[in-house]
């Protein structure tokens, strides 16, 4: 008898959950259903169609020589109740560059009325896609791709091919968006989370330096945040994830989106008619752990899209408007330049970098007298009214700006908050106070290695409350109602 009565309270209980989580659905669909959005998506395959010059690692020497997967950028266009209207891009690309950003920003603005700041692009930073720039030698000449260690005329060669592929994947692009607006249609949007545990900081303390290796004690983000896009009735249609790591799994010279790659590719597979796209976040300093191997691009893309199915199975937020964007490129400036006898001492060094980018100093004090003081990093702030803020940083920003904005954001605003870097230009490492102090590959190491953009030395110690700055800057004007 006792055994029966348990049975029966049991069943009382999970009855009573299950309307429970009944209603609150139900109650999710209703409130999503109660703000009249329109949204639309599209995806278009940028594989270069021959072989180009890879980015992402300095040591490469040749095309690629192979697709080991398709690459693509994916649009997500929405349109709030006011007619305000935002288009989002991903690329399975190493970066975003200034020239692409300029070109597509005209294009949404005069076909699709797409304001500058209602414009993002962010990059997932596979280093297993093709190159997206190409550089001038010291004093001017051809452009050129690599770094040293291939025939001149090569080089020359190589980079006329990359000139061709982005002239290919600038009109892409914009038929991209073309699409997207073109199937606007009533929509329910809304938020969910969940965690991806592959992710680890890869600053490894050794003596006074770092390796760059995994160091599980290190700040990491393994939040999966998404954005959830359904029809009028309901059924999914896109998610948009995040995800705060280096696309660096595999360094081979095949084609592929990496991890990112991976997990879109096994999470559409699963949900046939759904597209996915990937928004990276602040990876600058994070690593997928273990890597190296084939294997683990399946695995990481495997556990990823398990993610995103377990972010669909939390309650979400449903989000509500009107929509509101803003845009800023404050001046970050760069710490105290090296004199002139500095330069030219270290143009005789051995290590063939120092000694280029030297070269490349030199050249630029010849041509304008001093070098440059600071340089304009993009940042973005999107807000779904009280439900969700978008913060965008352009550069390879480091974990700390993720954890600093989610966190004093919450103080004064209740909705959640989504950091991702990559965005609307990638042109170096963008180091916390904490970093820049640390110093290492992220904390300004790294600067040398920029040809597109040439960066005289490492970002001044001010580098984070510059942007942190501007960022709140432009979330109170969204948030209190100024233009």
């Amino acid at each position: 008898m006792k055994s029966q009565l348990r049975h029966l309270l049991l069943g009382l209980v999970c009855g009573a959950f299950l309307f429970a989580t009944a209603t609150i659905h139900a109650q999710t669909d209703a409130k999503a259903e109660s703000y009249p959005w329109k949204a639309g998506h599209a995806r278009v395959d940028v594989t270069p169609e021959n072989p180009v010059w890879m980015a992402g690692y300095a040591g490469r020497k040749a095309p690629f020589d192979g697709v080991r997967q398709p690459i693509f950028a994916k649009c997500i266009a929405i349109e709030d109740a006011d007619g305000y209207r935002l288009a989002i891009v991903t690329l399975d690309l190493i970066g975003v560059t200034k020239e692409m950003r300029t070109s597509l920003e005209q294009h949404a603005k005069a076909n699709h009325k797409v304001l500058e700041q209602g414009l993002l692009i962010n990059a997932s930073h596979t280093h297993s896609g093709p190159a997206i720039r190409t550089f001038q030698p010291p004093g001017g000449g051809t452009e050129r791709v690599g770094y040293g260690g291939i025939p001149e005329a090569e080089a020359e060669q190589r980079a006329q091919e990359v000139i061709a592929n982005k002239a290919v994947l600038d009109r892409k692009l914009k038929a991209l968006i073309d699409d997207a607006f073109a199937k606007l249609a009533p929509a329910q949007l809304s938020y969910s989370h969940a965690r991806c545990g592959f992710s680890m900081n890869r600053r490894t303390p050794v003596g006074e330096g770092f390796a760059n290796s995994p160091y599980p004690d290190g700040p990491v983000d393994q939040s999966v945040p998404v954005l959830q896009v359904r029809d009028s009735e309901g059924t999914l249609k896109a998610v948009m994830f995040g995800y705060a790591c280096h696309a660096t799994t595999m360094g081979d010279m095949k084609i592929h989106g990496d991890w990112p790659g991976y997990a879109q590719a096994y999470f559409e597979k699963d949900n046939p008619g759904v597209m996915a796209a990937f928004l990276n976040g602040c990876s600058g300093d994070q690593n997928p752990y273990p890597r190296r191997l084939e294997v683990f691009l399946e695995r990481h893309g495997h556990s990823m899209a398990t993610a995103i199915e377990a972010a669909l199975e939390t309650p979400a937020q449903p989000l509500s408007g009107p929509l509101k964007s803003a845009i800023a490129w404050p001046e970050v400036a760069y710490d105290t330049p090296p004199t002139r006898e500095e330069i030219v001492e270290k143009t005789k060094s051995t290590d063939g970098y120092d000694a280029r980018h030297a070269e490349m100093l030199l050249a630029i004090l010849d041509a304008k007298g001093e070098l440059p003081k600071s340089y304009p990093v993009p940042v973005q702030v999107i807000r779904f009214a009280d439900t969700l803020t978008l913060c965008a940083i352009g550069g390879e920003v480091v974990i700390d700006y993720a954890l600093r904005l989610k966190r004093e954001l919450a103080e004064v605003s209740s909705a959640p908050v989504w950091v991702a870097g990559y965005s609307n230009e990638v042109i170096a490492y963008i180091p916390s106070k904490r970093v820049r102090e640390e110093g290492g590959y992220e904390g300004g190491g790294a600067m040398r290695y920029f040809r597109s953009v040439i960066h005289p030395g490492p970002w001044a110690p001010s580098v984070e409350e510059t942007l942190i700055n501007a960022i709140y800057d432009l979330e109170e004007t969204l948030r209190t109602g100024g233009d």
